[in-house]
């Protein structure tokens, strides 16, 4: 077993957290892994429970590999000012080989994704949400932040007195490095936004990096297709419907 945390006081959960998990009925998110909120010592947390590796997997994350709840909670101490707080990971091996393991963070409460923006032509604010969200963006960059898996439903936005307060989750896929204009705006082709939106968001970021607003929308544009060109290819193969 081999666990990490912010605090001594979660020593115990992290220790216990099979049975935690166990009990708790508030499953948010169940497909590859599985994402439950639980309550510990009147607190609300999230605990994401990651699919147990198959058996090349379990020898590449015990020997070669940081596995994906360090790397979360490693990622997450690193850029703490952009994710919810974390608590700890653990996981548990068995035959010397990893088995379950499990990434902690403290709950946070948004009252939408950047999905329902997207999605939602009548949703309200959106002009100035899809702004903020350049803004939100352009600090991750600025800060030599990738996000790998920059979708809708990893994006958390909660409204407050100030305006908007962007979250990201899902950090266990990240890179770490200065970036180009060009990374940059292949970053935002993961939100699969419509063109008139997407123009909203990359005008303002065009601006925040000095960059010519035309020539950044053009990229930005193309990368964007490219993402759903290859995303819609993949299930055609599978017989599932396309999406624009």
């Amino acid at each position: 077993m081999i666990l990490k945390s912010v605090k001594q006081e979660y020593i115990s959960l992290l220790t216990n957290i099979r049975g935690y998990f166990q009990d708790s009925h508030d499953s948010i998110h169940k497909a590859r892994n599985e994402i439950k909120i639980l309550d510990f010592e009147n607190q609300k947390l999230v605990v994401k429970a990651f699919k147990v590796p198959n058996f090349i997997n379990k020898i590449v994350y015990t020997f070669f590999r940081g596995t994906k709840a360090k790397k979360s909670y490693e990622n997450s101490i690193r850029i703490s000012q952009f994710v919810p707080q974390a608590i700890g990971y653990i996981e548990f091996r068995k035959f010397g080989l990893l088995s379950d393991s499990y990434f902690v963070s403290e709950q946070f409460v948004y009252d939408f994704t950047i999905r329902e923006v997207i999605t939602g032509a009548d949703f309200q604010d959106r002009e100035t949400i899809f702004k903020e969200l350049a803004k939100f963006t352009f600090l991750l960059h600025e800060d030599g932040i990738l996000h790998k898996d920059y979708s809708p439903g990893n994006i958390l936005i909660k409204v407050n007195d100030s305006g908007y307060e962007f979250k990201i989750v899902d950090i266990n896929r990240m890179e770490f490095k200065d970036l180009n204009v060009d990374e940059r705006l292949k970053n935002f082709s993961q939100l699969w936004a419509k063109d008139n939106d997407l123009k909203i968001i990359i005008d303002a970021y065009s601006a925040l990096i000095n960059q010519d607003k035309d020539t950044c929308f053009a990229k930005a544009v193309a990368y964007s297709q490219k993402h759903k060109d290859r995303k819609n290819f993949k299930k055609r193969l599978k017989g599932r419907a396309v999406v624009d």
